[in-house]
């Protein structure tokens, strides 16, 4: 009786992991549907409205003249900046929670973004680095030029004092009785004196140098070119791939990091990698886009709701959902109160403030 037990213990084990995997492989492919429908959304909508014919006849290599430049040179490349912005930071704060072990855990709450910020602000006030392109002579052109040729110096510099704010919190992190709460508390501290070092940064600044470092400060997506994509493509890919590589560290970072060392993680060389990984993939799309806050942080809570906190699918789906995000209010900047363009970072903080107001009060209850 013991073996027919067993196998049909084995059989529903086995049907019950087909029904999860499975539902969350309908998740992904979902996920792709309404992130291509979006993308279809967003190339007709705008001042010229287009039709759904004219952009895949576009896409097909058609020449329609006016409707073919907006497609190729405006929209295209807005909307691909956005798919890899919205998805490089959800994933980075996907993985930041999972490293800290933290709910709150994301660019923007952590000071990572803000770090990023001032280094961007710093190399164009103090070093005077280049950070757009040469856009004319009308005020909006003279801003731009203070803005292709110093992107590297301003993304290097980024970098480097997003790195001042990871430390900080891994060292947090690390000491005895940290508690998810008092690193938080850190990240807004941290977030408050890089917002205050970019405020005096500005206070010395010229009028082209002041100009171009609040045109940045704003988040958004619209002065990024195909270039600048194929920069963030290029880290944004391998930081997805090392995040995947890492899903069983992470797993069992979530169980805890006694849990996890028990299981053979290198707790301590995880933390610090993937710290590191998601700090680059922060600080160049903070360099190209500007802030664009609680994307890392609404994101992830999201897809957990949804398929669980198996970071085989975590990760995917929160890079496809940061995409979908982003994207989503990307098009709604544009076009509600068109031609008036918003920038995308004040819709992004109006939907994740409270959300992080509601983490904040419902309290250590997450995993």
């Amino acid at each position: 009786m013991a073996e027919p037990q067993l196998k049909n213990d084995r059989q529903r084990v086995l049907s019950q992991y087909r029904h999860y995997a499975g539902g969350r492989r309908l998740a992904v492919a979902a996920f792709v549907l309404l992130l291509a429908v979006l993308a279809v959304v967003a190339l007709c909508s705008g001042v010229t409205q287009l039709s759904p014919r004219q952009i895949f006849d576009i896409l097909l290599g058609a020449s329609l003249g006016s409707p073919s430049a907006i497609v190729w040179n405006i929209r295209l490349p807005r909307i691909l900046v956005s798919m890899a912005a919205g998805a490089g930071l959800a994933v980075a704060g996907t993985a930041m929670q999972s490293i800290l072990r933290n709910p709150l855990g994301s660019p923007f709450t952590l000071g990572i973004a803000h770090a990023a910020a001032f280094g961007a602000s710093l190399s164009i006030v103090v070093l005077g680095a280049e950070v757009g392109s040469p856009g004319g002579s009308s005020a909006i052109g003279r801003v731009l030029a203070a803005l292709p040729h110093g992107t590297n110096a301003v993304m290097v510099s980024a970098f480097a004092w997003s790195l001042v704010s990871t430390f900080a919190i891994l060292i947090i992190s690390k000491q005895r009785g940290a508690t998810p709460e008092s690193m938080i508390l850190t990240g807004v501290a941290l977030g408050s004196l890089f917002t205050a070092g970019t405020a005096a940064l500005q206070y010395f600044a010229d009028d082209i140098e002041l100009a171009a470092v609040v045109f940045w400060a704003f988040g958004d997506v619209g002065r990024a070119s195909w270039s600048d994509f194929g920069v963030m493509l290029a880290v944004v890919i391998p930081a997805l791939a090392y995040f995947l590589l890492n899903r069983w560290n992470y797993n069992a970072l979530d169980s805890g990091a006694e849990t996890a060392q028990s299981l053979g993680v290198a707790v301590d060389r995880v933390r610090l990698w993937g710290m590191l990984a998601a700090s680059l993939v922060t600080a160049v799309i903070v360099s190209f886009v500007g802030i664009i806050g609680f994307i890392g942080l609404v994101v992830p809570h999201i897809v957990r709701k949804l398929v669980g906190g198996d970071q085989r699918y975590l990760v995917p789906l929160s890079a496809l959902g940061g995409a979908i995000l982003l994207l989503a209010a990307d098009t709604v900047a544009r076009t509600a109160l068109a031609p008036i363009v918003l920038p995308v970072g004040i819709l992004t903080s109006f939907l994740g403030a409270p959300l992080f107001i509601y983490l904040v009060a419902r309290g250590r209850d997450y995993w």
